[in-house]
């Protein structure tokens, strides 16, 4: 299951990419490049990191053209994008929690502490669209807008607490997946945040 829906989840991230990319009025090497690193981005950062090589996409060449073709093809159908807006929401969530479990998989495969996995699940789950945001010059969307990293972190304590708990996989992975989809789309609708600190040198001062 968790395949299918990696595969869809890179090419909407993908996408996300693309548009992202046009926004700022980058030429079509810079979209092929968000779109790729958007989808990617966030496995490559966890390989890096956990000294997994070599790095997934690598061994997968059809992964950078699915990306890249899919952020091309952005460009041709971008007039009608706004009208599929909803099922990106959706998409994106199913790829945040599928990128989670999927990281904290690599890191438990490779013998590494809860605290590691855990870590690796959320690497995995944001740091594309981290890249996305800091290339495009703006702040990670996905530090303040409804919950969405504090999403993958709950998802990734479940996974690894029902894993404890000798759950069979299969049945791990569905609820796991279930309760983070629930959370996040419930975030969207009713605009979930964590408390925000807003920080105004001066503001205090008598």
């Amino acid at each position: 299951m968790l395949t299918y829906i990696y595969l869809i989840a890179i090419t909407a991230e993908s996408m996300s990419g693309a548009l992202a990319a046009g926004r700022r009025n980058m030429d079509i090497f810079g979209v092929s490049l968000i779109a790729f690193i958007t989808a990617l981005g966030g496995g490559t950062v966890r390989d890096i990191l956990l000294g997994n090589y070599p790095i997934g996409w690598t061994q997968h060449p059809a992964y950078i053209y699915l990306t890249i073709g899919a952020g091309l093809f952005t460009i041709i159908i971008a007039r009608v994008m706004h009208h599929l807006q909803q099922l990106f929401l959706v998409l994106d969530a199913m790829g945040l929690i599928a990128f989670t479990i999927i990281g904290c998989n690599v890191a438990l495969g490779l013998g590494y502490s809860v605290t590691v996995v855990v870590m690796a699940g959320i690497t995995t789950g944001i740091f594309g669209g981290i890249l996305r945001d800091i290339f495009c010059n703006r702040t990670p969307l996905v530090l303040r807008k409804e919950l969405y990293a504090s999403v993958s972190l709950l998802v990734a304590l479940i996974y690894l607490g029902l894993g404890k708990l000798s759950f069979n996989h299969d049945v791990n992975q569905l609820i796991s997946f279930v309760i983070g989809l629930v959370v996040r789309l419930a975030a969207i609708r009713w605009s979930w945040k964590l408390p925000v600190f807003s920080y105004i040198p001066g503001r205090w001062k008598e």
